[in-house]
């Protein structure tokens, strides 16, 4: 039994969120790509330490703040257009050592 979410080893919750969280260096980055989108540009945020569901959240806030679509997927965000400055100064303001890179 695990003893945070009182199911069984082979059911647990908990372990599958933490699981789920990627390890990565500590340092959020944000690129602009135009790779594989005929020329749009979209502005990528990787680096993210958030299980899916609050990666989600996030990306939901930061596409309003930039009033703009995109996604958020295989743990990193995607925002249309390029807002890496405004998005570096927002990670920040919200506690991540965030870095601008790429052109």
């Amino acid at each position: 039994m695990c003893p945070e979410c009182a199911r069984p080893v082979a059911a647990c919750v908990c372990r599958q969120r933490q699981a789920a969280v990627p390890r990565g260096d500590g340092v959020v980055r944000v690129e602009r790509q135009t790779q594989g989108r005929k020329g749009k540009g979209v502005t990528v945020i990787t680096g993210l330490p958030l299980a899916e569901d609050a990666l989600q959240d996030l990306a939901r806030e930061l596409k309003a703040r930039c009033g703009s679509g995109g996604t958020s997927k295989n743990g990193l965000i995607e925002i249309q257009g390029d807002h890496r400055d405004l998005l570096v100064e927002e990670l920040k303001k919200r506690g991540w050592d965030a870095k601008r890179s790429g052109g």
